[in-house]
Formats: C-alpha cells, structure tokens, sequence
C-alpha cells in the first residue's frame, strides 16, 4: 500500500494526529497516513514571520520523506509554506492544504470566501495573493478573522465553533459567500462540527488536500467519505 506523508508545518502533535485521523477517514484504505510534526517550529504559526521561520523544517521533512519512499507529501498548513520549493527538490507529488482547499471551494465558479482565527494583515494578505495566483481572484469573496486571541480559542472548542460560526455567517451575509473555506489544519474538527448548522460547504483544507493526493497517486476518484463526516463538508 501506498503511503502519504502529512507534514504539519507547526510542532503540535496533537494538531498532527487530529490531522491524519481526517487524512485516515478520507483515504478509506486506499492509502496508509503517516503523519510527522516540524519540532522546530511553533505549536501555532500565526504571521509570516513564523511561517517563513518553519519553512527550511518543512522542506528537510519532506525531502526525508520522500527519500524513505513516501508516495506523495501533503504540507499541512493554510499558507502552504515550503511547497513550491518541495515540488522542485523531490519528484513525487506534493499537495498543500490551502491551494486543494482554494480549488475545491471555486469548483462549479463558486464564489467562496475564508474564515480564520488569525489576524495578521500579513497573513491576510497572503490568502487574497494566493486567490490572485491561481487566478480565482473573481471569485475570492475575501477573509473573515474571529474574535479572541487564536491560541485561547483553540483550547475551548465551544469557544472556537462560536467564533468561527459568526466568522462564516459574516462570510455569507456580507461576503455573499457560496462555499467557506475554514482556513488552517487545526480548525478541521470545529468545521466538522459546525457543518450542519449551514446549508453551503464548509472546506476543510485537509480533506481537500487529502482526496487530491490520492488522485496524484492514481487512487483513484475518491467518492467522498469526508462528506459523511457531516453533511457537505469538503
């Protein structure tokens, strides 16, 4: 069986596990998950400047990975970090969660907008840049950022679904939103969980990502488990 490597950018292992048990879920059998932390980073990258810094750790994980025999490599961060220059250096397919997230969410020209705990103008700025990189710029309705200090939230999931929730439904209401996209891998449960209270796709970055590495690899179409996680989510 074919193995797909999940490299969370962040050095939370817990954020890491919670991750590949998604991975897990939508590979379905079809491939083995093997998930590795960055140590050398933060537990949560919330500005550039912390991405920038986790990016060399990225990249030597991945090339590792692939030299063990790694099928694909899946960099799971919402900034992506490290992934253009993985794609030059190993000669596997490499997936990040926020350009699958991007593609998923514009399927059909959908009109599709963000919704995140991090503030960071820098960081916000990246996501429009990436929209205008693959060119879906037309159809980007921009970022809604929840209230509260990022790291709190994640330690009160009830906390989290409530901010993230009003961050959607500004999303849809002022954005006109037709598909957000819940912007970072340790967000993935509290959009799982507040899927069903919307009728318009929540994406979860790393189902996207996962169902595009799979394909990469010849897995196959992939028929949706993540959908049953809740009702639409992508």
């Amino acid at each position: 069986m074919k193995t797909l490597v999940l490299i969370n950018p962040n050095s939370s292992e817990q954020t890491t596990a919670s991750m590949v048990a998604l991975a897990e879920h939508e590979a379905g059998g079809r491939a083995r998950i093997t998930g590795i932390s960055n140590a050398g980073a933060p537990a949560l990258l919330t500005t550039p400047a912390e991405i920038e810094a986790a990016t060399a750790g990225v990249i030597e994980l991945g090339v590792t990975a692939a030299a063990e025999g790694a099928a694909a490599l899946v960099v799971a961060a919402f900034s992506d970090p490290g992934l253009s220059e993985l794609r030059k250096r190993v000669d596997i397919p490499v997936v990040g969660i926020a350009e699958s997230a991007y593609l998923a969410a514009a399927e059909g020209k959908r009109r599709f907008g963000i919704a995140t705990i991090t503030p960071d103008s820098g960081l916000l700025e990246f996501f429009a840049q990436k929209a205008r990189a693959m060119g879906l710029s037309s159809l980007f309705s921009g970022t809604q950022v929840t209230q509260g200090n990022p790291a709190d939230l994640l330690g009160w999931p009830a906390q989290l679904d409530a901010a993230l929730g009003e961050a959607v439904r500004r999303a849809v209401t002022e954005d006109k939103a037709r598909a957000v996209i819940i912007g970072g891998g340790p967000l993935s449960a509290s959009a799982l969980r507040l899927q069903p209270h919307f009728d318009i796709p929540l994406i979860v970055p790393v189902l996207a990502a996962t169902r595009a590495a799979l394909v990469s690899i010849g897995a196959g179409e992939v028929t949706g488990s993540g959908r049953s996680l809740s009702r639409h989510c992508y």
